[in-house]
């Protein structure tokens, strides 16, 4: 099956270590500990990650460590960031509706 960036980040885990590791470079098992659920299910959500190519492994002695790629968020960044404007002009017209709203009930009072 082939995977793209934007089934890796559907998840709220998978979005989670996303976070994670972006702040370090985590084992697998590290990256466990983080979390309530099951080992085998973090494998899991490891294994989309990796092969969305979002994740790298590196041995590290036995283990092995978990490293981000964020070049390979960037479709997704620019997918959301063409969204960026529709959203500021509705949170504006919302904005300017509110103060027009409290501006006649003011002149109301």
């Amino acid at each position: 099956m082939r995977r793209d960036v934007f089934q890796a980040i559907a998840d709220p885990v998978r979005r989670e270590i996303i976070q994670l590791l972006s702040e370090r470079n985590l084992t697998i098992n590290e990256v466990a500990e983080k979390f309530t659920i099951s080992r085998p299910a973090i494998s899991k959500h490891l294994k989309i990650l990796h092969e969305c190519e979002i994740i790298q492994y590196n041995k590290a002695g036995r283990e092995r460590l978990c490293m981000i790629q964020p070049q390979k968020l960037i479709p997704a960044f620019l997918w959301i960031k063409q969204y960026n404007k529709l959203w500021e002009d509705r949170i504006d017209s919302f904005e300017n509706y509110i103060h027009q709203l409290q501006t006649k009930n003011d002149k109301n009072e």
